[in-house]
């Protein structure tokens, strides 16, 4: 089975990090939450974002991110506004983790200046004030580029009417 990791760097809005769990949860990518986070875990917001799918996320801590790439390998895609190559002109490996930034600063500079070849954007008009999309709706974007290109592995392609299929 192949395996997508989703990694958020100091998330601070616990609605995204609701949505984005429910996205994990649902597509099967595993979570990685990097601290400090601008919330408490148990907080309201965020378990009423992620609604009843807390029992399928596979969700892993860490203290800071020396402490996250001490314990993971990568491949790393960076996903920053900043970024020169488009997210969809990549091909992405099995075991592949996409790294986000916190909503109002995004990644370290340092982090996407040392890996300028991993770091990918998603395009929108150019336009000053169209900073950068929503840090849920941009996990999404990569999460399902991902999985088209790796064909849906493991997961349900077709839907069914209750009143009317059997």
């Amino acid at each position: 089975m192949s395996v997508l990791n989703i990694v958020l760097v100091e998330p601070e809005i616990p609605q995204n990090t609701g949505n984005i769990s429910r996205t994990c949860a649902a597509t099967g990518a595993r979570l990685h939450l990097v601290e400090p986070l601008g919330f408490k875990i148990d907080d309201r917001q965020l378990k009423r974002a992620g609604l009843d799918y807390w029992h399928l996320l596979d969700i892993t801590y860490y203290r800071d991110l020396d402490d996250f790439f001490s314990k993971n390998a990568g491949p790393f895609f960076y996903f920053s506004t900043k970024a020169k190559k488009i997210h969809s002109d990549v091909s992405y490996p099995d075991g592949a983790y996409l790294v986000f930034g916190k909503e109002t600063k995004g990644l370290p500079e340092s982090l996407l200046h040392e890996n300028p070849e991993s770091c990918v954007r998603l395009p929108m008009i150019d336009r000053d004030e169209a900073r950068s999309l929503n840090l849920s709706n941009s996990v999404a974007v990569g999460v399902y580029e991902v999985l088209r290109q790796w064909g849906y592995p493991g997961m349900r392609t077709a839907g069914h009417l209750t009143q009317y299929d059997e």
